[in-house]
């Protein structure tokens, strides 16, 4: 396993890569150091120093852009997702499918994988979902729409911002019913 950490508009980010596969992704920081830090504790080895290569290259130059307000729906970047369970990798694949731009809600993720109540499961998912933003957790709403909870750097206020990047609109906006 390899560890870039990279500058985006919003702040250092670090991806993790075995092959030509992402295993795992920060999303943006404004200490570099800390994320560093983490990435090689989590990982077992620093950093690498030296650009990548190939596909994981052409994944932050899109992860740059993307965060830059160049969107790209970023469901070309292949991921591994051996160790997580088969329940959050099939949350994963539907969350996969919401593009830049639109929403989806926790209880339409969960009716979308036959378990229509566990809405609260597939909010746990989030929470560990290693590689946000390829993976969109950012893009799941409640069911009034509104911007709860978000354990990332930062917390609503990334995916917030996150969301105004990629032009969303109708979040965190009072619904009607």
């Amino acid at each position: 396993m390899a560890t870039v950490v990279f500058d985006t508009e919003l702040g250092a980010c670090a991806l993790s890569w075995v092959g030509d596969a992402v295993t795992g992704f920060a999303l943006p920081e404004s200490d570099p150091e800390q994320l560093r830090a983490r990435f090689a504790e989590r990982d077992g080895t620093p950093p690498v120093t030296e650009a990548p290569a190939g596909a994981i290259a052409a994944a932050v130059t899109a992860i740059r852009a993307h965060l830059a307000g160049e969107l790209d729906d970023l469901r070309w970047i292949a991921l591994d997702l051996s160790g997580v369970p088969q329940f959050h990798r099939e949350i994963y694949r539907i969350i996969r499918e919401v593009g830049p731009g639109r929403t989806i809600g926790y209880g339409e993720v969960a009716a979308l994988a036959g378990a229509p109540r566990s809405a609260q499961a597939v909010g746990r998912a989030m929470g560990r979902n290693p590689i946000p933003l390829i993976i969109p957790c950012h893009r799941v709403l409640a069911a009034d729409h509104a911007l709860h909870g978000f354990s990332a750097p930062g917390g609503i206020d990334t995916k917030q911002r996150m969301l105004a990047i990629e032009r969303t609109s109708g979040f965190g906006e009072p619904t009607l019913f």
